[in-house]
C-alpha cells in the first residue's frame, strides 16, 4: 500500500514518450510511477511491493516494467503482477490530464479488488507452507477464487520468507514478525484454513485425497478437488562422523536460524560448504557481531563454484576476507569432533584440525518426494508447465521437475517456487491470460554484506562466459555459455551493481533473443536490443 501524503502531483506529458516510464520521488518519500502506453497515461505506487526498489530505475520491456533489485515484473497499464519475487500488482492511482500536464490523485486508488466468486462449491489443499504453497493460495485467493482453502504445514509457524532466514534475520537486521508472507492476519483475512503442525504420511493422486496421521497413530483422509503438494526439500547431511552431535547445525526452517542465532554468541562457527546458503550465514553473522570467529571449509578453492566464474569467486572471497571470514579450502570434513555429545572442532581429510564450538552444514538440500514416489522418480517430480502431475493434481516448488526454456529441470530457488504458485492458480482457475512456465525464466540472488550478486538463466558451467566489468569492485555482469561457439547464445547471466543490464538479458533470454559469444564480443548494446525488440 503507498505511503504518499502528498495528495495531488501535476506532472508534465513531454516528460514521458510513448512507451516509456519515469518515476518521481516525493517530499514525502513516496514515489510516483508514470507510465505512457499508446494514448494513455497510467500512474502507480512507485515502489516495488517487495523490498521498496524504485521501479522507475528498472527496465520497461513492452508492458512489462520490470524491478531493478528482484525482477519482479508489472503491467504498465493496469499495474498487475506479471512475475514474482513481488506478490502483488502495483498501487494505482487515478490521473487525469490538463492540456500538457497530468494530475495524479494519490489519495484515490483504483479499486481492483476481485469477486471471490469462482469454483465456490469445490475445496483446495495445499501440501506444505513454502513459497510455493503460499503464492498458490495467495494468488487464488486475489484472482478470484471463492472455493475452500487448506493449508497445511508441518512447521509450527505460518508461512514466511525464507530466503531472509540466512540473510537479514540472522543477521539481527530483521525481527521474525517482518518475515511472515501476507503479515500476521493473512490467512484470517483471506479466509484460509491454516493446519500447523500437521504431518501428511500419504498421498493419493488416483483419489485426490490426503492421509494425515497424528502422534497417537490416529489417521484422517481428506479429499479435494485440488491437491497441490509443495512438501520442499530438506538438508543433506553428509555421511562424516559426528553430524549429529550436539552444536551441528542446518538452516532451512525458522527454528534452525533461531537456534543458530542463540549458539553463536561467542563462538568459534565453521560452516561447511562453500554455496549461497554458506556463503550468506557466513555474511550474517559477521554482521551481528557475535560470534567469536567464522571459517569456511570447502573441497574446492572456488566459492558458488557451480553457479559464477573463478574470478567471480575471488571477488567475493576477497569481500569475506576483508571482513574477517577465514577459509579453509582443498580439503573435506573428516570428522566433526566429539567432546562428551557436543562439538570440539573439526578434523579435516589433510589431517589438520580446526577449533570449534559450533558447526553449521550448507551441503545442499534433497526434494522431499516421498509422498508421490510412487507415481515419480525421487529426483524430481514430472510436470507439465502447469505443473499438473494429473487432473486436479499439481506438484510444485522444490519438489518438481518442470519444462522450462532451458529443459526439464527441478530448481530450487525463491524465485522459481512464486512461479510456481501463480502458475498453479491460474490452472486451478483455467486462466489462460497467465503465462506457462515454459515462458518464464529462472531468477535468484544472494545477499552478501548488502551487496546483492544476481543470477538470471541456467547454465551448465559458469567457465565458458565473458566477463565485462571488475568483479573486485563489485561492478560486473557475466554471460555464460554452454559451449565456446560463436553462435551459441548465453543461456544465463550474474551481475553486481549493473541491473538494466541484467534485466535486458533476462528478457531477451525470456524471449527466446538472447545474445550470441559473436555479438556480445562485437559490443552488442543488450539495453538498446532489449528495448528494439520488445518494444
Amino acid at each position: 500500500m503507498s505511503n504518499a501524503t502528498i495528495p495531488t502531483v501535476t506532472i508534465s506529458k513531454a516528460d514521458i514518450p510513448n512507451g516509456g516510464m519515469k518515476s518521481y520521488k516525493q517530499d514525502d518519500d513516496s514515489i510516483i510511477l508514470i507510465t505512457h502506453n499508446e494514448d494513455e497515461f497510467s500512474a502507480f505506487d512507485g515502489k516495488c511491493p517487495h523490498a521498496g526498489a524504485d521501479l522507475g530505475e528498472g527496465l520497461r520491456c513492452g508492458n512489462r516494467v520490470v524491478c531493478p533489485w528482484h525482477h519482479g515484473t508489472f503491467d504498465s497499464r493496469d499495474g498487475t503482477l506479471l512475475e514474482p519475487v513481488a506478490m502483488e500488482g502495483l498501487t494505482q492511482y487515478k490521473l487525469t490530464e490538463d492540456d500538457d500536464s497530468l494530475i495524479v490523485d494519490t489519495s484515490s486508488a483504483i479499486n481492483k479488488q476481485i469477486k471471490n466468486d469462482q469454483l465456490t462449491d469445490t475445496q483446495t489443499i495445499i501440501v506444505g507452507g513454502g513459497g510455493a504453497g503460499f503464492m498458490t493460495a495467495d494468488q487464488l485467493r486475489k484472482t478470484g477464487y471463492g472455493g475452500k482453502i487448506t493449508l497445511i504445514i508441518a512447521d509450527n509457524t505460518a508461512p514466511y520468507n525464507r530466503p531472509l532466514l540466512s540473510k537479514a534475520f540472522l543477521a539481527d537486521q530483521m525481527g521474525e514478525d517482518k518475515l511472515l508472507l501476507g503479515g500476521t492476519e493473512w490467512a484470517s483475512n483471506n479466509n484460509i484454513e491454516l493446519r500447523l503442525n500437521q504431518v501428511v504420511s500419504e498421498v493419493l493422486p488416483n483419489e485426490c485425497s490426503i492421509v494425515m496421521t497424528d502422534n497417537d497413530g490416529n489417521s484422517e483422509q481428506q479429499t479435494a478437488d485440488f491437491l497441490v503438494v509443495a512438501t520442499g526439500a530438506e538438508p543433506k547431511k553428509p555421511s562424516f562422523a559426528g553430524v549429529d552431535l550436539e552444536g551441528v547445525y542446518t538452516l532451512r526452517s525458522m527454528d534452525d536460524a533461531k537456534t543458530i542465532k542463540a549458539a553463536s554468541d561467542g563462538k568459534h562457527v565453521v560452516i561447511v560448504g562453500t554455496g549461497f546458503i554458506g556463503m550468506e550465514a557466513a555474511s550474517a553473522l559477521i554482521q551481528a557481531g557475535n560470534a567469536a570467529s567464522v571459517t569456511i571449509v570447502g573441497r574446492s578453492r572456488r566459492v558458488m563454484g557451480n553457479i559464477v566464474s573463478e574470478a567471480v569467486s575471488n571477488a567475493l572471497i576477497n569481500l569475506h576476507e576483508e571482513k574477517g571470514v577465514k577459509f579453509v579450502f582443498g580439503a573435506g570434513v573428516e570428522t566433526i569432533d566429539d567432546d562428551n555429545g557436543s562439538v570440539s572442532g573439526v578434523t579435516l581429510s589433510d589431517g589438520s584440525t580446526l577449533a570449534a564450538d559450533i558447526v553449521i552444514l550448507g551441503t545442499g538440500v534433497a526434494p522431499r518426494t516421498d509422498l508421490l514416489n510412487a507415481v515419480n522418480d525421487p529426483d524430481g517430480i514430472q510436470v507439465d508447465g502447469h505443473l499438473r502431475l494429473r487432473d486436479g493434481v499439481y506438484a510444485l516448488g522444490d519438489i518438481a521437475k518442470a519444462p522450462t526454456q532451458m529443459g526439464r529441470m527441478r530448481i530450487e530457488h525463491w524465485r522459481v517456487a512464486l512461479q510456481h504458485g501463480l502458475v498453479t492458480a491460474a490452472a486451478i482457475l483455467n486462466d489462460e491470460t497467465v503465462d506457462s512456465l515454459e515462458d518464464r525464466i529462472p531468477f535468484f540472488w544472494t545477499a552478501q554484506y548488502g551487496k546483492s550478486l544476481r543470477y538470471s538463466g541456467h547454465a551448465t558451467t559458469p567457465d565458458k562466459g565473458i566477463l565485462f566489468g571488475a568483479p573486485n569492485d563489485l561492478d560486473y555482469i557475466e554471460y555464460y555459455f554452454d559451449d565456446e561457439g560463436a553462435d551459441t547464445r548465453a543461456s544465463a547471466a550474474s551481475s553486481l551493481g549493473r541491473d538494466k543490464e541484467l534485466i535486458a538479458f533476462s528478457e531477451l533470454l525470456r524471449c527466446g533473443h538472447a545474445p550470441t559469444r559473436a555479438q556480445i564480443n562485437a559490443g552488442f548494446d543488450i539495453i538498446e536490443q532489449a528495448n528494439a525488440l520488445l518494444s
